[in-house]
């Protein structure tokens, strides 16, 4: 098991790659398609490196929550409105950033 500073830094990278993700894409999408895929190929090594870790109640319900939406989110081309996209991805980033602290 990650030692609990661990997981809060790795949920806390995800969710700064996230706000990345989201700026880059509603920005100008298409210039910046080779970086957004780095950074969703990164968080998704990230939400991986997770994924035998518990959490506690009240994170666990958010963080199921997240990968529920995640596992489609990170599917770029399927994806087709890359503004909707691109602020999913970032109201996951705060999201993910404001609930790190329930992480005991």
């Amino acid at each position: 098991m990650k030692r609990l500073q661990d997981k809060k830094s790795t949920i806390l990278d995800i969710a700064m790659n996230l706000n990345r993700i989201g700026n880059y894409a509603a920005d100008n999408f298409e210039a910046k398609r080779e970086r957004v895929k780095m950074f969703i190929s990164q968080t998704s090594k990230y939400v991986d490196d997770l994924k035998n870790e518990k959490f506690n109640d009240p994170f666990k319900k958010t963080y199921q929550n997240f990968l529920g939406e995640y596992r489609s989110l990170e599917k770029l081309d399927e994806n087709k409105d890359k503004i909707r996209w691109a602020e999913k991805m970032m109201t996951w980033g705060n999201i993910l950033t404001h609930r790190a602290k329930l992480i005991r």
